[in-house]
């Protein structure tokens, strides 16, 4: 090994097992369980007949008849992140039914208590978040055939069709194809710590690259989710109106059994995507500060992350930092390599209010009507509870300012 170079063993920032960082797959789970044990068939069989359940009004009278089951024999990981997985879905499901304004703002014992004891083991709210029904929520059709849309597949459905298969698979594969750039990120910290410019470069051109296929592989979103069907029927159990933020649910969700005043928690949102703010940290990308800043928004989706994936995040804040050496160098070659990292961001970031403008705000005006075109739409909260619009265009400008080209 070359003076002064870092074994993989003695760095911080290493993407190592403990982070629950894959090589192929990044954050996501890899090869999800598809079965728990026997015990929980009940569990099973209820999260995999939702839309049918809700549709025959059939859902809420099969949950109350659930047995209360212990989660002592959910042993590893991966089982008791599909049976969260399940309950969440059955949460979401119970919770708003229909979506056409019945919901119910307790959650029977029988699932609450078992839900939130195996929520507090894997350090997640008892919501159903990103790292559910995005990163958990996959299967391959054929387990030697490759990752693509047309051989993947999800666990559970909410209503809506096809709409949720296209619109979680989408999302997975935004994150499997940013997985390359993350395997990299070793390698740029210990290129920094050598003062190794051509090694950096070159780490920064792959992460580059890697955000942009991520942007390509976004627009898949456009060929398998409707519009209309996300926003009118997906959407409502995505959280876009989850128990924070919201007036049908104002004082929040009552857990039977486990706390005696109701609890808030934000949905799923692409804010609680490890991805995006891996690479802000890595380049070193600080979003404004202060009270229900976009920063205090980013840092509050953390909690809804993996413990793990937060670990992560935080190994990155105390590694060196890429944007000082990169000024410090003098390099047009690397500042340029640096720029083209930030662009990538921008462009992701771009792109997203893109596709939110498209699924969220456009169906809301049409929703209100030829008369209040001119309007802000009113539904205009993003499914983790923040004003969408306004929250990811300050984090997209603030992305822009970090470019060193006229620094």
């Amino acid at each position: 090994m070359a003076e002064g170079a870092v074994s993989p063993r003695d760095s911080s920032w290493e993407i190592t097992e403990e982070y629950h960082i894959h090589e192929d797959v990044g954050f996501a789970l890899p090869t999800p369980l598809e079965k728990l044990p026997d015990k929980y068939n009940a569990w099973m069989d209820i999260a995999k007949r939702l839309p049918d359940l809700i549709k025959t009004d059939q859902l809420r009278a099969e949950v109350e008849k659930l047995p209360m089951l212990s989660i002592d024999d959910l042993q590893g990981h991966k089982s008791q992140r599909l049976a969260r997985l399940a309950l969440g879905y059955i949460t979401m499901a119970y919770v708003w039914n229909k979506g056409d304004g019945d919901v119910c703002k307790l959650l029977p014992r029988n699932i609450a208590v078992p839900y939130c004891e195996l929520s507090e083991k894997l350090g997640l709210p008892p919501i159903l978040v990103y790292a559910d029904c995005v990163l958990a929520n996959w299967k391959r059709k054929d387990p030697n055939g490759p990752m693509t849309y047309e051989n993947m597949d999800i666990l559970f459905s909410f209503p809506g069709g096809d709409c949720g298969k296209g619109f979680f698979l989408v999302s997975l594969l935004v994150e499997i194809a940013a997985a390359s750039a993350i395997k990299v990120i070793p390698t740029i910290f210990r290129a920094v710590k050598c003062q190794d410019q051509d090694a950096l470069k070159k780490g920064l051109n792959e992460i580059a690259s890697s955000l942009k296929e991520a942007k390509t592989v976004f627009g898949q979103i456009h060929e398998y989710v409707d519009p209309n069907l996300f926003f009118n029927v997906l959407r409502i159990y995505l959280s876009g109106l989850s128990w924070k933020g919201n007036p049908q649910l104002s004082e929040g969700l009552l857990y039977e059994g486990v706390w005696d005043t109701p609890k808030k928690f934000a949905g799923g949102s692409a804010g609680q995507s490890s991805v995006f703010q891996c690479f802000d940290v890595l380049l070193g990308i600080q979003h404004e500060a202060g009270k229900e800043s976009a920063a205090e928004i980013l840092r509050e989706m953390r909690t809804y992350m993996p413990p793990a994936h937060q670990a992560f995040l935080g190994s990155l804040e105390s590694g060196p930092s890429v944007r000082e050496f990169v000024q410090s160098q003098g390099d047009a070659d690397l500042r340029k390599a640096y720029d083209e990292c930030v662009a990538a961001m921008v462009n992701l970031r771009s792109y997203h209010l893109g596709i939110v403008s498209k699924y969220i705000m456009e169906p809301a005006r049409q929703q209100q009507g030829p008369g209040n075109k001119s309007e802000e739409p009113s539904e205009n909260k993003g499914t983790g509870g923040t004003d969408i619009m306004k929250f990811l265009r300050t984090v997209k400008n603030t992305t822009q300012k970090f470019r060193l080209k006229d620094g």
